[in-house]
């Protein structure tokens, strides 16, 4: 017998003596079988209900469907034992209830068009996967019509009874999961769970500012504890989109975000995005909506990446609230049960669109850094535990503290000892000091431990690292000049060639263009090879097949590929780094106000080119409360 027919049988041995101790794997053949509605709607609820959180998302969703303006939701337990959702919306007929609890039924659409979704539920899945887990009761009432409830335990369902409410519908779902207690052990803690529930509806709360939310804790019964609470916002578009904002995430992002207003091929993108300086840890401040609907994708997400990569290091996140609104035709929403992924069919317009639109806004915002820059700053004065005395004084006029301060100048001793503080004054033209207070940066005053510049303004004060803030001044410079000169490209003596697959070749091909404008010249080489003829100058020797590599990599992950470009503005960035003026280098007065000056004049000179601010300002109000003055 041949060796490798040997092989086989000792595999197949091998294979029957597995399924001796296998019972899923029989020799018998298995027989095609009809699950039965139960079975049918329990499995679809592990895909539509992971947990509590999924759940709310549901009811309090076909809420806002159902033209609702205000939602309470009330929750037992972390959502385990009771979820309850009121709503005063348009309601379900009596005659309906059995047919709404049946398995893809829905009001939503019609069944001809796929794509024409206009709503956030349509699949007609939630309501009998809830009711086939846990035990659900829908009260409902229409206009003109009487109240009625049903029933429904574990798939087994109660007769339509007449039943009291005022008007919309209100669905009690009682012990999730019951059914099937195996998913009971995947839960999280009671805290864990309401804190998911609790994201879900600030999510739901930013789509719809228009619509009034309530979420309550009842787990010790009674009325419970109110834990969020956002009443229906008025006026336009983005002012009631701001104030909702401002009560979900917070008043610093607020105050401290961007409003984004852009369109491009029948895309337009809105919302508001928080400048550098304003980024977090984590990338748990980042709301991405697609239709009005909270969505979680690679796509997106990377493209919010990109658009803050010059500006951010690695470990820092941005945070937005941005909504991408187009045709439903153009977007497909029918990805997932749970309708948290979708599919572009132009992915590359909307990673443009996002891009370029939030650079142009952070370009706009020129030298503006987070106010929260200031309060931590403050914070940080300001003696732990010691309540500082409060004092009412009157301001003087800025003439009559001029005068003061002249009256008080020491009239000798100071220049000698100058030399050895590392705090020094400089003196400032006295006819120009008006109008130089009245530019934002102000004018400079003194520079302390030879790395910080101190200027006065109308208002207060700026404290300005003379490094990191030279250092964005000539990366900025940097980019200009590669941007108007394009990239050197250093032409290799001998091609590389890189063997790829025929489709990889044939991607990268497509993004040739680019990468030449960025130094890197490449070409078919037949099959599936592609030559490296030239590469950036900036990047010296490299890897080509490796850079090739990481770059299909990335077009894999966000459909879009911006590596080259990253490593290019990196070298510029380290560049700029050793350019720019040093640490305890002492600058004379005219060179600290014309830094100051272009600073003024250069975007992004806010936050150095790892995301850290490049100056603070303290307002004269907040300083005096530092000292007790108010």
């Amino acid at each position: 017998m041949p060796l490798n027919s040997g092989r086989l049988g000792l595999g197949r041995a091998r294979f029957r003596g597995m399924n001796a101790h296998t019972p899923q794997i029989s020799d018998d053949r298995p027989v095609i079988r009809q699950l039965d509605d139960a079975a049918i709607n329990r499995i679809a609820a592990g895909e539509v209900v992971e947990r509590p959180s999924s759940a709310v998302k549901e009811l309090v969703e076909n809420a806002i469907d159902a033209g609702a303006r205000r939602v309470e939701v009330a929750y037992a337990d972390g959502g385990k034992t009771l979820i309850r959702v009121t709503d005063d919306g348009w309601g379900i007929g009596a005659d309906e209830l059995p047919l709404a609890l049946s398995r893809h039924a829905t009001s939503k659409i019609d069944g001809s068009d796929l794509l024409n979704i206009h709503s956030f539920g349509f699949r007609g899945e939630a309501l009998p996967s809830l009711g086939a887990v846990g035990r659900l009761t829908i009260t409902s009432r229409v206009d003109g019509g009487e109240a009625a409830v049903i029933s429904v335990n574990g798939g087994d369902m109660s007769a339509v009874k007449p039943a009291a409410l005022s008007t919309g519908t209100l669905v009690e779902l009682r012990d999730l999961f019951y059914a099937t207690p195996a998913r009971l052990k995947f839960m999280r803690s009671d805290r864990a769970e309401a804190q998911a529930i609790g994201d879900v509806i600030k999510r739901l709360a930013m789509a719809e500012p228009s619509v009034g939310f309530v979420l309550r804790d009842v787990s010790g019964g009674g009325e419970g504890r109110v834990s969020f609470r956002a009443d229906p916002e008025q006026g336009d578009l983005f002012d009631a989109l701001h104030r909702r904002l401002a009560r979900v995430i917070g008043a610093d992002f607020a105050e401290n975000a961007l409003q984004i207003d852009a369109e491009r091929e029948g895309f337009r993108l809105t919302g508001y995005a928080a400048l550098p300086t304003y980024s977090r840890g984590s990338s748990v401040a980042q709301y991405l909506f697609v239709n009005g609907r909270p969505v979680k994708d690679k796509l997106l997400f990377g493209a919010l990446r990109g658009a803050y990569a010059d500006f951010l290091s690695r470990d820092r996140h941005p945070a937005v609230a941005l909504f991408v609104d187009c045709d439903p035709h153009l977007v497909d929403v029918n990805v997932h049960p749970a309708k948290s992924e979708v599919r572009f069919r132009e992915p590359g317009i909307v990673r443009g669109l996002i891009v370029s639109a939030l650079r142009h806004a952070l370009a706009d915002a020129g030298h503006r850094a987070s106010s929260t820059v200031a309060g931590a700053t403050l914070g940080a004065m300001r003696p732990d535990g010691v309540a500082a005395p409060r004092y009412q004084m009157d301001r003087p006029s800025m003439g009559a503290m001029r005068a003061s301060y002249q009256a008080q100048a020491p009239q000798g001793g100071f220049s000698e000892m100058a030399s050895e503080y590392s705090a020094r004054v400089e003196p400032v033209v006295e006819e120009v000091d008006g109008q130089v207070e009245a530019l934002p940066l102000g004018a400079a005053r003194a520079q302390v431990h030879e790395n910080y510049i101190v200027a006065q303004t109308e208002t207060g004060m700026v404290i300005v690292d003379q490094h990191a803030a030279h250092e964005r001044l000539v990366y900025e410079k940097l980019k200009r000049q590669m941007a108007e000169n394009g990239v050197a490209a250093q032409a290799l003596l001998i091609p590389e060639i890189v063997e790829l697959s025929e489709g990889d070749a044939a991607r990268l091909l497509t993004l040739a263009d680019d990468l030449q404008k960025l130094g890197l010249g490449i070409e078919p080489f037949g099959g599936g090879a592609v030559a490296v003829r030239e590469t950036p100058a900036l990047l010296g020797e490299i890897n080509a097949e490796a850079l090739l590599k990481d770059v299909l990599d990335e077009l894999d992950d966000l459909g879009d590929s911006q590596l080259v470009q990253e490593k290019i503005e990196a070298i510029l960035s380290r560049v700029a780094c050793h350019g720019s003026i040093r640490s305890g280098r002492r600058m004379r007065a005219e060179e600290m106000n014309a830094l100051l000056r272009e600073m003024e004049a250069t975007p992004h000179s806010g936050q150095c080119n790892h995301g850290r601010p490049t100056y603070v300002e303290l307002k004269l109000a907040d300083i005096e409360r530092l000292f007790g003055r108010t």
